[in-house]
């Protein structure tokens, strides 16, 4: 180990959406050298497209930067750059646990946010130091003295010795980095000790498989050793060590108190899970290190090739794209409309978006998505408490004694003048008033608990179009609570057509029932018969409308003569039609589902 431990520094950056974490990110690397100048670029942390298109952190991202301090000493920092939106807060709480301080950066026009706060609560609960930045100085409407009143009075953080910084004009730089030696404690760890190193992340590579980021606690680890993942008790001989600068170096050995990464020739997520402990298999370590509690996805919806050969390749990519994102969950299903495909378990619906973009452009794939859903609790009347994943799990209403749907606390950072517009939007999706206070007489905070069902479907978009884009938001899990829930089957020529179910509160089934009966009576193909539409809660229909069928023009060949030879035809052609109804078969195209699918994916942006 090159450097002394009490001169190296594990830090992150934590902060809401677009606060300047990444530009913050760039700046450091540029003021410690780590990327020259000829291969400088914006994000140069953000490595996926759509990082960079969307402007948004996905995926943590570590570094490490080698810098001189104002005491002639040379420091190791390791920094660890992380998602802002509150659907990936598993990556931040992941990249806490291999640091010991945090950046907490503010913008200094639009003060503290929801994800501020809880970001600052996570890095709290696992004893870091929080160094607090004040970002965007050099913006006109910026209020600097505000943003650090909000520090003390909203998070609770000690803002007096707060960086000003601008990461856009580099302004506040060479403090920053101060702040990191001055205020970060160094890590604790014994080389002498057996290897402990916690796998934080890990993403795959086609020619090299798994490659794990790791954060050493005790001992060291090189090149050529043989190691065992502690949890799955996995053994392999690691074939190459080193640092991320940010492209992969490798270097011999990585001690206590380093972040690097491992290449070990896995091959699959499950021999090498993240918040996993390496250890040495000559001497193991007694216990392994905490890891992190094992996510449990809220979102759901099916995933379907749209041709039904490239089902492989779908579970292919799912397996790889798990590999990067440990938070994604998938099982094989089958619908009678789709065929085969995944069920896919997400944090939340950005999460389930950017992994269906993540599937077409990194892996190729074309696919469809059903309608994003969540997991219900119904409890029979013998009392078992049955999950309910889609429609198709709920039991017949006679068995049926209660259904519980997950609330979700939300905490909403909102301008004073859009107050009412929020709370109306609230209501309206059965939200419960839990309270609200004024930070700033400008800006209030409002606490509601919502049905998280009512909150997936576009409940942010709402919000964000209600106060042009000005209020934040934060969410955590506040349990099931029984609602009036009611399962609506979808008849099409009598049979109950999965795909189309769904399960809402008995107060909307009507309405909801006439837009999808509505919406399948445009995309539905005319038949030779006529075709039956009908929306029911258990054996009562509640909506019915009709697919009138294609006729023949019998008539034609009528040219005048007497009315009873035509009324003969017409009579004859009503029988045929009957007897068809009696025993035709409705064929409904792959397209009519697509499209029905698509058009529910509009209506939602």
């Amino acid at each position: 180990m090159t450097v002394p431990l009490e001169r190296i520094r594990n830090f992150c950056i934590i902060a809401h959406v677009d606060h300047g974490k990444s530009t913050l990110a760039d700046r450091l690397l540029e003021a410690t050298s780590t990327v020259s100048a000829r291969d400088m670029r914006d994000q140069v942390l953000d490595t996926l497209e759509l990082e960079r298109e969307r402007g948004i952190t996905i995926k943590l991202v570590p570094v490490q930067m080698k810098y001189r301090s104002r005491d002639g000493l040379d420091y190791i920092l390791n920094l660890i750059d992380t998602p802002g939106h509150v659907d990936f807060t598993y990556e931040v709480s992941r990249s806490l646990a291999a640091c010991e301080g945090a950046l907490l950066v503010v913008d200094a026009a639009q003060g503290v946010e929801a994800q501020t706060v809880a970001n600052a609560y996570l890095a709290a609960d696992q004893g870091l130091d929080i160094v607090p930045v004040i970002n965007k100085i050099d913006l006109p409407s910026a209020q600097p003295e505000q943003a650090a009143r909000e520090l003390e009075e909203v998070v609770g953080v000690d803002a007096s010795h707060a960086i000003l910084a601008s990461a856009k004009e580099g302004k506040g730089i060479e403090n920053i980095l101060e702040a990191v030696i001055e205020r970060i404690s160094p890590p604790k760890g014994d080389p002498g000790l057996p290897l402990q190193a916690l796998i934080f992340d890990s993403k795959y590579n086609n020619f090299r498989g798994v490659i794990c980021s790791i954060r050493v606690t005790n001992g060291i680890i090189r090149t050529g050793d043989m190691i065992t993942f502690m949890v799955t008790q996995k053994s392999f001989q690691v074939e190459e060590i080193g640092v991320f600068c940010p492209e992969m170096r490798p270097i011999g050995e990585l001690g206590p108190g380093e972040v690097g990464y491992l290449i070990a020739n896995v091959k699959t997520v499950e021999e090498a899970r993240v918040g996993d402990t390496v250890t040495s298999q000559r001497a193991p370590a007694k216990s392994p290190l905490p890891g992190y509690r094992q996510v449990k996805p809220v979102v759901f919806c099916g995933f379907y090739p749209i041709e039904r050969d490239e089902y492989p390749q779908l579970r292919d990519a799912l397996e790889k794209l798990q590999m990067n994102d440990s938070a994604i969950f998938f099982e094989p299903e089958t619908s009678t409309a789709l065929g085969f495909g995944f069920r896919c378990g997400f944090l939340g619906l950005l999460h389930m978006e950017i992994a269906r973009e993540r599937l077409n452009r990194e892996f190729g794939v074309d696919l469809v998505s059903t309608a994003p859903n969540v997991v219900y609790q119904v409890i029979d009347t013998k009392g078992s408490i049955l999950e309910a994943h889609r429609p198709s799990d709920f039991p017949e209403v006679n068995f049926i004694q209660e259904v519980r749907e997950p609330f979700i606390k939300i905490t909403a950072f909102v301008p004073s003048e859009y107050v009412g517009k929020i709370m109306q939007l609230c209501q309206d999706r059965r939200g419960v008033f839990i309270g609200m206070d004024y930070i700033t007489p400008l800006r209030a905070r409002l606490i509601y608990e919502l049905p998280l069902a009512e909150f997936i479907i576009d409940f942010h978009d709402r919000l964000k179009s209600a106060t042009r884009g000005f209020a934040s938001i934060d969410y955590e899990h506040a349990g099931f609570r029984p609602s009036a829930l009611v399962k609506v089957d979808i008849f099409i020529g009598g049979e109950v057509v999965d795909a189309f179910c769904f399960v809402c509160h008995a107060d909307r089934a009507f309405h909801r029932g006439q837009e999808v009966v509505r919406k399948l009576k445009e995309l539905i193909p005319r038949q030779m018969f006529e075709v039956s539409l009908q929306a029911a809660i258990g054996k009562r229909v509640i909506v019915r409308q009709n697919v009138k069928p294609l006729r023949k023009d019998v008539l034609a060949k009528c040219y005048g003569g007497d009315i009873t030879r035509k009324r003969k035809l017409l009579e004859k052609q009503k029988e045929g039609k009957k007897r068809m109804k009696q025993i035709g078969k409705i064929s409904l195209p792959q397209d009519a589902f697509l499209a029905f699918l698509k058009a529910g994916d509009e209506e939602e942006e």
